[in-house]
């Protein structure tokens, strides 16, 4: 179920944070969301956030996607489980966007770093831009040595894996 607004009631963010400390877990990252956070976003952005909720029979949910919504684009952001279920993984965080993305006449779904399974699915490597401040001169200057050859890997990646994109471009085949 894909809920906005005031359809995303209190015990939707309860699920939602119990997801998100699970994928910390399996992952071995950092929990640097609270669960205040997530009533903050509800409160602050209401019309700007969607949940994507799988639940069982009884109406356990077991699963959720959220997603940010920006004025052309859907942000797919933080997922997570308390049950695995097959390809649940995909109809919640990828399909459901592009759904409402069609639905609302949204031009694109963003669904986040990481990934190379994200092809069959739909979505092709997108560079993305981010901005970082380094106090320490010494870092600073590994880092940007670090970021030359790393951004040349990127591009060269990113060449490959647009050459397994499953669309067609104009001018392909009869």
């Amino acid at each position: 179920m894909r809920l906005k607004g005031d359809d995303i009631k209190q015990r939707h963010w309860d699920a939602f944070y119990r997801f998100y400390l699970d994928t910390v877990e399996r992952k071995w990252g950092q929990n640097y969301l609270t669960r205040e956070f997530f009533d903050m976003l509800g409160q602050r952005m209401r019309d700007d956030v969607m949940l994507v909720m799988a639940e069982e029979e009884g109406g356990r949910l077991i699963a959720g996607a959220l997603n940010l919504i920006g004025e052309d684009t859907i942000y797919g952001r933080n997922w997570g489980c308390i049950k695995d279920v097959k390809f649940l993984h995909f109809e919640v965080c990828y399909y459901q966007a592009i759904e409402e993305a069609i639905n609302s006449k949204v031009a694109r779904v963003e669904a986040g770093a990481q990934g190379q399974h994200k092809i069959q699915r739909g979505y092709l490597p997108t560079k993305t831009y981010s901005n970082h401040y380094i106090t320490n001169k010494s870092f600073e200057v590994a880092i940007k040595d670090f970021l030359k050859t790393e951004n040349e890997e990127i591009a060269d990646t990113i060449a490959y894996l647009e050459e397994c994109s499953p669309f067609k471009t104009v001018g392909d085949g009869p």
